[in-house]
C-alpha cells in the first residue's frame, strides 16, 4: 500500500487525514493544492506542495491521492480535481469507515468517502466520487451516480437511483424505487415521492416560528 497524499487544505482535507489516519492502513504523507490557494508550506503538521509540481516531489508510481474537497458547484470542482489527478497518474483511493454496516459484494468507485454509522445494504452501488457523511440507511439496490454528496442522517430507500452531481441535505427521505435526477439539490428535510427533474431544487418547509414566546408556553 502507498503512502497517501490529500489534495486540499480545509476542514474536509483535515477530517479525511483523521479518518485515514486512525481507521485505515494508509499513512498520509503531505497535502496539495493549485498554488494559487498555497497559503502555507505546511497543513495539519505536513507539508503542503503546489499540485502543479505534485508529481515532481511525490511520484504517482510510489505515492496515490485523494482529492477532500466539499460539493463546491454540484461537486464539479471536486470531479474536476480528480480528473486532473488520474491525469498525472495517480490512483484515487476510497475510504470506508470500519463502524459502517456494510454486506460482501459492495460496489463503491474511487475516490470515495463513507463515514461511520451508515447502513449500506446488499446490492448497492456507488459511483465514483461519492461522499456518504455519516448516519445514513441506504437501502438495498440503491444506485449512487458519481460525483455526488450526501450529507447526514439520509433515508435512500430500496431500489432508488441518484444521478451524477448531486447534494443531498440533512434528513432528506426518498421513498424507494424513484430516480433522482442529475444535477438535483435536495434540501434538508425534503421529503421526495417522485422523480425529480434535472438541474432541478426540492427544499421543504421551513419550520415557522410561533407568536408565542417561549416564557408564555404552558407547562414549560
Amino acid at each position: 500500500m502507498k503512502p497517501l497524499i490529500i489534495f486540499g487544505t480545509g476542514d474536509l482535507a483535515q477530517v479525511a487525514h483523521f479518518y485515514f489516519t486512525h481507521d485505515s492502513s494508509y499513512q498520509v504523507v503531505a497535502f496539495t493544492v493549485d498554488s494559487d490557494y498555497l497559503s502555507s508550506s505546511e497543513f495539519d503538521g505536513f507539508p503542503v506542495v503546489p499540485f502543479e509540481k505534485i508529481e515532481m516531489v511525490y511520484p504517482p508510481a510510489e505515492f496515490d491521492l485523494f482529492v477532500a474537497i466539499s460539493y463546491a458547484k454540484l461537486n464539479t470542482v471536486r470531479a474536476r480535481k480528480c480528473t486532473e489527478a488520474k491525469d498525472k497518474g495517480y490512483k484515487l483511493v476510497s475510504y470506508v469507515s470500519s463502524k459502517a454496516t456494510t454486506w460482501p459484494g459492495l460496489e463503491i468507485g474511487e475516490n470515495g468517502f463513507i463515514l461511520e454509522d451508515n447502513t449500506i445494504q446488499p446490492f448497492v452501488k456507488i459511483g465514483n466520487n461519492v461522499t456518504l457523511w455519516s448516519g445514513h440507511h441506504i437501502g438495498h439496490h440503491a444506485k449512487i451516480g458519481d460525483n455526488c454528496f450526501i450529507t447526514s442522517q439520509v433515508v435512500v430507500s430500496g431500489g432508488v437511483t441518484i444521478g451524477e452531481n448531486c447534494f443531498i441535505g440533512v434528513n432528506a427521505t426518498l421513498r424507494d424505487h424513484i430516480t433522482i435526477a442529475k444535477n438535483c439539490v435536495i434540501g434538508a428535510g425534503a421529503v421526495i415521492l417522485h422523480d425529480t427533474q434535472e438541474n432541478s431544487v426540492y427544499k421543504a418547509r421551513e419550520t415557522e416560528l410561533s407568536k408565542v414566546p417561549s416564557q408564555r408556553l404552558k407547562g414549560w
